[in-house]
């Protein structure tokens, strides 16, 4: 994939890296929106231009260039009216990204020191290692532009170089189309969706006093306190490597989001989904239980990044702070 999230650890610390080419989604979708103005313009252009011609000359040939004239325009209104919807569709997405992306880049405070035992295996150094997938590189250059269609308005319209322009952008236009699906995947995948509706905090990640034995232990996730039966929904897009009993969890389920994240989610009364499902967000999964190592109904929450837990909360909060109750 292109284009991804990075959800690392460094996500309990308060910095995410978001690989984007939002300048240059910025700058093409501008000169489409531009491009879709002038192209409608040059229609005008080219009916007065051909109007103009009627009143000298040949009237057979006239009529003949201006049925012509009148079937070109026919043709770039389609190209326009085809291209229109398609710039609003990916204006509406990559506001949508972009607003995920400042959720991401907005200044947070340091989460509470909350070390785990040694012998937990969380990742007590920030993940600063470069995203595993296809290599990109080279010199960032400025976008080709599809050309300056101002020239086209005067006296000598050219409906055939008009309808190049728009191909161009049509062009232009999928490749921005294949970008943003690209993201629109890494967007899915993100674990930041609420898995239980309804539900409120309870235990919280870190270093907490053990409610069967009253020592100091390590929990490597997040409590929400929900009625048996609550449907629990996967916070992201992956697909189930794991459904069944766990040791001290009871009934799980284990999703890989891909790029090193994964879901747990313990103590489920009843479990829905099998080991190789793909599951969108916020897909049914399991109901809430209190089946193994638990005092009463609830949904035991963890997020892994290459396999170390870290805070759940921090990924829940940047999708919808006031829904966690």
């Amino acid at each position: 994939m292109a284009s991804v999230f990075r959800a690392g650890s460094q996500l309990a610390s308060g910095s995410v890296s978001f690989v984007t080419r939002r300048t240059a989604l910025t700058l093409a979708l501008g000169a489409a929106g531009g491009t879709a103005v002038l192209a409608l313009a040059v229609g005008v252009a080219i009916g007065t231009h051909w109007s103009a011609r009627h009143g000298s000359g040949d009237q057979a040939a006239v009529r003949v260039e201006h049925d012509y004239a009148i079937d070109q325009l026919g043709k770039l209104n389609a190209s326009v009216a085809q291209i229109e919807p398609r710039i609003a569709r990916l204006t509406a997405q990559v506001g949508d990204l972009r607003d995920f992306e400042a959720r991401l880049n907005r200044p947070r405070p340091a989460p509470r020191a909350s070390a785990a035992p040694a012998s937990s295996g969380a990742a007590s150094e920030p993940d600063t290692s470069a995203t595993d997938g296809e290599g990109e590189g080279g010199p960032a250059l400025p976008p080709r532009r599809c050309g300056d269609l101002t020239p086209l308005l005067g006296r000598h319209a050219d409906a055939e170089r008009t309808g190049r322009q728009l191909d161009c952008l049509a062009a232009t236009l999928s490749a921005l189309e294949r970008q943003t699906a690209d993201h629109a995947v890494a967007y899915a995948a993100f674990p930041g969706r609420m898995p239980a509706d309804g539900a409120r905090f309870g235990s919280p990640f870190g270093n907490r006093t053990d409610p069967f034995t009253h020592r100091l232990s390590f929990h490597p996730g997040l409590d929400l306190i929900a009625k048996t039966g609550t449907p629990i929904l996967a916070a992201a897009g992956g697909r189930v490597v794991f459904a069944g009993e766990k040791s001290g969890y009871g009934n799980a389920v284990e999703i890989d989001h891909g790029n090193g994240l994964m879901t747990r989610y313990g103590h489920a009364s009843r479990i829905v989904a099998h080991v190789g499902d793909l599951v969108l967000p916020r897909q049914y999964i399991a109901d809430v239980g209190s089946t193994g190592r638990s005092t009463g109904p609830h949904l035991h929450f963890e997020v892994l990044v290459d396999g170390a837990p870290v805070n759940p909360a921090a990924y829940l909060a940047l999708f919808a702070p006031t829904a966690h109750g």
